[in-house]
């Protein structure tokens, strides 16, 4: 035999005795009926290991046993050769069905052939390597060639291709992956990417190129990775053309370089390293590759492109060499110390080098290791360790697909199925091997380790989170489920999809650059908030709707806090995380310090209205600064920096600035069109805004009030006193409620003027007073102990308009009759307006409007004798309280149940859409409403706010009820 069997060194103990026993006897019969038993037996001590230890290599020999004499009886690289050979021969095929048989019992040949004299210690991996890659070659273009005839024969073209044009001019196959660099292994399967010229294929009238194209593509693979009686030949994996997710199988031209030009990654760069034309229109293939240089060997890179480089392997790496390096369950191609981290190592140098040092551009990692080392890049020894590494690291991963022909790269956890791999690899035992392969993968972590230390780390302290490339990285998945995603496979496509430039704010390299470093701080920060799959998802839809990308990212990555920040208002607060979605540029308020605080700092938006060009700029301005101002605040509620009362001055102030902003536009704009008017008028708020505890969704009640001389007429149009101010109050309340391009403002209500909706939408100040001496029902004087005059033309109007309102409120009135209205006017409402649920703060029995009754009540009838007034209910019960005007302890009871509605319902409205049950939101911020109630827990905050409004009831029956 030229196939010398005692070159076989021994491969360790019989794993599975029975396996060997029953191959042996089937080879034995098979040999005695082919009068080779002597040679069998020759070789048998060598193989009876292998087959004890492989179950598909032993399972091969018992289908086939004349396959094992075919290779026992041949030199092996003249047998490989005539396999390949054999392969190529079926181009010329005309029988589907003989192309697909040929082509998987010529696998089953080689497989066993190359297993054998890899074993034997006769091929080295080069020769594995090599023999598989022009195996898959030969394959492929028999393939193409049976798919083009079919093709041909079904009339979908008009010809086939002469030898240069391949069988389908203008389309071509290009192996990437270990294919391109002829590094494919015993299960590999074979990375394919198809591409065409749509005005150079042969089409028969009325056929589409590119479903043409698809079609072709998938029938290619289809005759490759379909199973039969025979097996298969190679699994076939289409993914690293461009954006596979969202491109068909084959790509245009065309599509192709646009695509590469505008959104390609550094991962692609690195792929196409390894990029070669393997069938089809080979011609045009070199064309492409050619073309495509400059994207994949960039001669000037920056110090962010570097950066973006090193983080392909970078995100690999925690700097650490841990204990868990270690043999059982080690994944040879992924894990840390693997495979890909050699491969990595060579290819990120590669790109970074390769544009200046075209010596460097070599496909193989070998090749590459020894380039880069030889030219003092990397050191000597470390090319040197990482060479022999790889080579080991291959080696096994071969013996590993050799027992099942399945496409791992994991050595496995178990002793007994671990012995197998060790007894193919050469013996010496279970625990020598383990620790032979734990110092090699902690060697190739520690090199490559080296690469980056002192750079910023892109992995997590949960692990290795890898975004690069098609496909999932399963460390990568384990890493998500253990920071708490729920569904890590989604995580991982989102963020490939905004590598892939899907959103605009990956459109630019810059953009796509900065995302690889804030990724793995985005993902720390959603799983700190406890429910990360909630918080990635809300972030997802505010980074999809950013219009520039690389600003925001910059600032996120320069202000980690403000990103936590970000993430947790995403988690915990569905309201703010939309608002924020919808209007990303309200991000902008964070990093303003001038809003923080409510008071006399919100003037700057009334002057930054008055100021704009022309009255629609001013309501732009005011819906962009309001917006801002609006998130900040709620920010504040959020983070517990405020209380409730301080954000309901805040939200009022605001609102304050809003309303003398826009009013002092909207009278200017009335007056460009009629001109001036003698006289003056002012902006009363009522409800909340007057109160100065206004919400995150609050509305605004208000009334203009007017005093103009009776004769009096507008300069450019005929208009009286009550037609101007009218047509003023009209448009402010355009300016307030109407939306423009930069959105809403408030809800606008009128109805709190004298004579509600049947009157006048302005009212003179003489009608006003008219209406409060004589006509005015208790429930409109309970709602002017709120009214504040918030602008007036003049400070002498504002100042007669406030002693009106005064005046009205002081007037003598019998209390008892006053509690009666009170109290009916409560239950009407109580009827119409019934409260939502228990988490309405306002309308619930005992809730926030019972106590501004009773507040509003007391005022009312103590105002005709000196007793105080104050819009603001928490400051007219303490001033009430001081004036002795009710019991110290209902008072009291008032206030405490205030403070505790007003925190809860400032914190509610600021995270919850109106109706949201927060009992099932997240713990995060159950923990926040708990805070808000001052209570150690969720639970405890019902009971708390039931006793509140219970007393609550109790003081509104005694001072109110009939």
């Amino acid at each position: 035999m030229a196939f010398l069997f005692e070159q076989i060194s021994p491969c360790g103990p019989i794993v599975d005795a029975g396996d060997a026993m029953r191959t042996g006897e089937a080879l034995r019969e098979a040999a005695q009926a082919a009068e080779w038993v002597e040679s069998l037996e020759v070789a048998w001590a060598a193989l009876a290991p292998v087959f004890a230890a492989s179950a598909y290599l032993s399972t091969l020999v018992r289908r086939h046993p004349d396959l094992l004499r075919t290779v026992l009886g041949a030199e092996p690289i003249s047998l490989c050769a005539e396999i390949v050979a054999s392969a190529a021969a079926l181009e010329g095929e005309q029988r589907t069905a003989r192309v697909e048989q040929q082509l998987r019992a010529l696998k089953a040949q080689l497989h066993l052939a190359t297993a054998l004299a890899d074993l034997g210690g006769v091929f080295d991996l080069q020769d594995v390597t090599d023999a598989l890659s022009h195996f898959a070659d030969a394959a492929l273009r028999a393939a193409v060639a049976t798919a083009a005839r079919e093709n041909l024969a079904a009339g979908r073209t008009t010809r086939i291709g002469g030898s240069h044009e391949g069988p389908i001019p203008g389309l071509f196959f290009l192996a990437m992956g270990k294919l391109g660099a002829f590094e494919l292994n015993y299960s590999s399967d074979i990375d394919i990417s198809v591409f065409y010229e749509p005005q150079a294929l042969p089409l028969a009238a009325g056929v589409e190129a590119g479903p043409f194209a698809t079609r072709f593509t998938e029938r290619v693979a289809d005759l490759l990775r379909r199973r039969t009686a025979d097996g298969y030949v190679f699994r076939v994996d289409l993914r690293l053309r461009p954006d596979p997710s969202s491109t068909p199988a084959a790509v245009s031209v065309p599509a192709a370089f646009e695509y590469y030009e505008s959104v390609g990654q550094n991962w692609e760069r690195a792929a196409f390293i390894k990029a070669r034309p393997a069938a089809g229109d080979t011609r045009r293939a070199r064309a492409f590759l050619g073309e495509l240089e400059p994207f994949v060997w960039r001669r000037n890179l920056d110090f962010a492109a570097i950066a973006d480089i090193h983080s392909i392997m970078r995100q690999l790496h925690d700097g650490n060499v841990d204990d868990d390096l270690v043999a059982a369950g080690a994944d040879l191609k992924l894990g840390r110390g693997g495979i890909r981290e050699i491969e990595f190592y060579a290819q990120t140098q590669q790109l970074v080098l390769g544009g200046r040092h075209p010596e460097l551009r070599g496909p193989s990692t070998v090749q590459a290791l020894s380039a880069l080392g030889s030219a003092g890049h990397i050191p000597a020894a470390a090319a040197d360790e990482l060479i022999a590494a790889y080579s080991e690291l291959r080696r096994l991963e071969h013996r590993v697909q050799m027992i099942g022909d399945e496409q791992t790269h994991r050595l496995p956890r178990s002793d007994e199925d671990r012995r197998r791999v060790a007894a193919l690899a050469g013996g010496g035992g279970l625990r020598r091997f383990d620790r032979a392969v734990s110092a090699m993968l902690r060697r190739v972590h520690r090199r490559c380790s080296e690469l980056f230390a002192g750079d910023e780390p892109l992995s997590s302290r949960f692990g290795s989170l890898i975004f690069t490339g098609v496909e999932d990285d399963p460390e990568t998945l384990t890493t998500l489920r253990r920071m708490g995603f729920s569904d890590a496979g989604r995580v991982c496509e989102e963020i490939r999809g905004w590598h892939h430039g899907r959103i605009t704010a990956t459109r630019s390299e810059r953009g796509r650059e900065a995302l690889t470093r804030l990724a793995p701080r985005l993902l720390e920060a959603a799983a700190a908030t406890g429910v990360p799959d909630i918080a990635f998802a809300r972030f997802s839809d505010f980074f999809g709707a950013l219009r520039s990308g690389v600003q925001v990212q910059s600032l996120l990555l320069a202000k980690p806090k403000l990103l936590e920040l970000i993430v947790r208002i995403m988690a915990l607060a569905p309201r703010l995380a939309r608002a924020l979605a919808r209007n990303p540029a309200a991000l902008d308020a964070l990093l303003d310090p001038t809003l923080l605080e409510p008071g006399d700092e919100h003037s700057v938006i009334a002057e930054a209205i008055k100021s704009s060009r022309t009255f629609e700029e001013a309501m732009n301005v005011a819906r962009r600064l309001h917006r801002e101002a609006v998130f900040m605040i709620a920010v504040q509620v959020l983070e517990s920096l405020a209380t409730a009362e301080w954000a309901g001055r805040a939200f009022a102030s605001l609102a304050d600035a809003i309303i003398r902003g826009l009013a002092a536009a909207s009278l200017e704009e009335i007056e460009r069109k009629a001109g001036t008017f003698p006289g003056d008028v002012a902006v009363v708020a009522l409800g909340k805004c007057g109160s100065a505890e206004m919400s995150v969704s609050s509305d605004l009640d208000l009334m203009t009030l007017y005093q103009g001389q009776e004769s009096g007429q507008s300069e450019e149009k005929q208009w009286s006193a009550e037609t101007f101010f009218a047509r003023f109050t009209q448009r402010l309340v355009a300016a307030l409620s109407a939306p423009t391009a930069e959105g809403g403002l408030y809800a606008v209500d009128l109805q709190l003027r004298p004579s509600g909706t049947k009157g006048p939408v302005a009212v003179s100040l003489a009608a006003f007073e008219a209406y409060y001496l004589a006509e005015a029902e208790v429930w409109e004087l309970l709602a002017l102990t709120r009214a504040r005059v918030v602008w007036a033309t003049s400070p002498r109007f504002m100042t007669i308009v406030e002693e009106a309102i005064e005046t009205a409120l002081r007037r003598p009135r019998q209390a008892g009759a006053t509690a009666g209205d009170a109290w009916s006017m409560r239950e009407l409402m109580r009827k119409e307006r019934p409260a939502s649920g228990f988490w309405d703060m306002k309308l619930s029995h005992g809730g926030l409007v019972d106590i501004e009754f009773c507040a509003q009540f007391l005022q009312l009838i103590g105002a005709p004798g000196g007793g105080p007034l104050r819009q603001n209910t928490l400051g007219a019960l303490s001033a009430l309280s001081a004036a002795g005007a009710a019991s110290e302890r209902d008072l009291q009871a008032l206030a405490r149940a205030y403070r505790l509605q007003q925190s809860l319902s400032q914190l509610l409205k600021v995270a919850l859409e109106e109706g949201a049950e927060p009992s099932s939101e997240a713990k995060g911020l159950r923990a926040l409403i708990a805070s808000a109630a001052d209570v150690d827990r969720f639970s405890a905050v019902k009971p708390k706010l039931s006793v509140a409004r219970e007393a609550v009831r109790r003081v509104f029956e005694q001072l109110l009820s009939p």
